[in-house]
């Protein structure tokens, strides 16, 4: 196993030896001695080691920490060190940084200098988003933003267009979902790779050994999304940055959700697939989804199986999935829209839920027809709200309506009390925002960051 990628504009061949579970961060700082990406939380959460990589289709800025050598097989890596030309000339970004006095101590700089690189080569000018995955402790945002904005209208420069090396397969990437599924069939207690963002911190926090991995990046007919008429079927290895313009026309609440999914750095590199396939109870996909009744989509080997997507949440850590079994896509019906997720979490952007609920009713001559309702944060898995919905279901949705699923919610859910929320205010957030889901239904204005004095 050779892995080979460009890094700052040299090529690196790196011999089988090289263990498949070392972290991009490890070897920029302990083997090629580019000490200027920071090792922060070493999770994927401050931002501190960002680096640009770029493949066939352009720059995506991610987290060195939790990203493994083999993910970079075949693509260009630049870090804070390749981001001024050969001959020592500033990126517009570094020059914008210096005149805003957009740094202090310095640590996190070389994040924010690769995330602003990469958001400015994709032409992007939505610069809370792009920055949301970069902690700043000393200097605050406002210079940061202006050197952002400043550079807006810059040249992207010639040597940041990086091309990709040229590359033969290797054995623990495989190029299809046929290779990945004779793999696994053979080596059903290894460990699938698709983003990392998951799997990263079994590593880098939990200092687990995993003997066999492949990874899932290099599947191409993993990461397609096609357009069915009436549903989105959606590969496993699909992106939460490639789904959420994808989402955005047809569920804007969904794609509302999914920008606060995390940060950039992980929106580029996680998966759907992974986050329905890991099972956490609070994982952001899984209630809007089965809220809208996905349908998931199972593969062992040759023989593949279907099933409602919430039917495959058993119990807490526990998934309806055979060893060697693997996700391989998600169809989403395509119907109406009346779909509203909330995410309550302590901090608004790049933070873990406390509860998200995802409300999906269908109305006919004035009573709920059709009742989907469907929490994270609440239970052990993902799980429907049963008792609250047949409450719901052949009633006018009022606020007598609302009044009679009160006590229904504790009968769906006993939620438990950790460092994120206590059980009772769990309880009473999801009571809430079923009644904000029907001011919303009224035209009442429900978005507390939009009220004004």
């Amino acid at each position: 196993m050779t892995i080979s990628f460009h890094l700052n504009g040299d090529r690196v061949d790196l011999s089988p030896e090289v263990a498949p579970t070392t972290t991009l961060l490890q070897y920029l700082r302990e083997t090629a001695g580019l000490t200027g990406t920071k090792e922060g939380c070493n999770e994927g959460d401050c931002g501190a080691c960002t680096v640009m990589v770029t493949d066939a289709n352009g720059p995506r800025a991610l987290n060195a920490c939790i990203l493994f050598l083999p993910q970079l097989h075949g693509k260009s890596v630049r870090t804070v060190e390749g981001m001024s030309s050969p001959e020592g000339e500033m990126h517009p970004v570094q020059q914008a940084m210096v005149a805003e006095h957009g740094s202090q101590c310095g640590f996190c700089t070389p994040g924010f200098i690769a995330s602003m690189v990469t958001g400015h080569a994709r032409g992007e000018t939505n610069h809370d988003d792009i920055l949301a995955g970069n902690l700043c402790r000393c200097t605050g945002y406002a210079p940061i933003v202006r050197a952002a904005k400043a550079v807006e209208d810059a040249e992207v420069p010639d040597w940041i267009r990086d091309s990709v090396p040229q590359v033969e397969a290797v054995a623990i990437a495989p190029e299809t979902s046929d290779e990945l599924a004779a793999w696994y069939d053979a080596h059903p207690e290894g460990t699938l790779i698709a983003g990392a963002t998951d799997v990263g911190l079994w590593v880098t926090k939990q200092l687990r050994d995993l003997p066999e991995v492949a990874f899932l990046n290099r599947c191409a007919d993993l990461k397609q999304i096609e357009d069915q008429g009436d549903t989105l079927h959606v590969g496993a290895a699909v992106t939460m940055a490639e789904l959420l313009p994808v989402l955005a026309p047809i569920y804007p609440g969904y794609a509302e959700m999914v920008r606060r999914y995390a940060s950039e750095q992980i929106r580029q590199a996680a998966t759907i697939g992974g986050n329905i396939a890991n099972g956490s109870p609070i994982g952001d996909n899984p209630p809007a989804l089965i809220a809208l009744g996905a349908t998931l989509h199972l593969r062992k080997g040759d023989t593949r199986r279907d099933l409602p997507l919430e039917n495959f949440f058993i119990d807490y850590g526990k998934q309806d999935r055979a060893p060697g079994e693997f996700v391989e896509a998600v169809t989403i019906p395509k119907r109406a829209d009346r779909l509203a997720c909330y995410k309550l979490s302590k901090r608004f952007d790049q933070d873990i839920s406390a509860v998200l609920g995802c409300f999906n009713l269908t109305m006919a001559d004035g009573v709920v027809a059709e009742a989907r309702i469907a929490f994270g944060g609440m239970a052990g898995i993902p799980k429907r709200a049963a008792h609250v919905e047949a409450a719901l279901i052949g009633q006018p949705f009022d606020e007598a309506a609302l009044e009679r699923a009160a006590p229904e919610w504790a009968k769906d859910f006993s939620p438990m009390s950790d460092m994120r929320a206590s059980a009772d205010y769990r309880l009473a957030s999801a009571r809430n925002m079923l009644r904000r889901y029907w001011l919303e239904g009224q035209g009442t204005s429900v978005n507390v960051r939009e009220v004004r004095a």
